[in-house]
């Protein structure tokens, strides 16, 4: 009977220990989760690849640009996490900005697959009926 209750505390700690690593990884990667979570549930990508086919993708390229640019100014280094050999400063930046938006894409992608929309939401007044009251 020891036993068990010796396996059961054993179980228990595992689960909260566990339980612990998920929350913290999940606190470490906040941003990542959020932004994967716009993408999936907060963008209606039926409307939105539209919109990058007519032209939107070069603003798309312009501001992952624009800001592996900034990225590169406000913290310049070089990256060895290749381990090969060093990435210059704002190629690595860039890479990194690219994959971002490639996420973003690929939640679009996702969201296309399972069929995912989210809700329209109609931000235009209701229009007043000529009747009387």
């Amino acid at each position: 009977m020891v036993e068990i209750f010796h396996t059961l505390v054993q179980l228990v700690t595992t689960v909260l220990t566990l339980m612990v690593e998920i929350g913290g990884l999940g606190l470490r990667h906040a941003l990542l989760l959020a932004w994967v979570a716009w993408w999936l549930w907060g963008v209606n990508w039926a409307r939105a690849w539209g919109v990058l086919a007519k032209g939107g993708w070069a603003v798309v390229v312009l501001l992952a640009v624009l800001a592996a640019l900034a990225w590169a100014s406000l913290a310049p280094s070089t990256c060895d996490c290749l381990g090969l050999f060093p990435i210059a400063n704002f190629w690595w930046q860039l890479g990194a900005v690219s994959l971002v938006v490639l996420l973003a894409l690929l939640c679009g992608w996702v969201q296309g697959v399972f069929g995912w929309a989210p809700a329209e939401i109609d931000l235009e007044p209701a229009a007043q009926a000529n009747g009387h009251h």
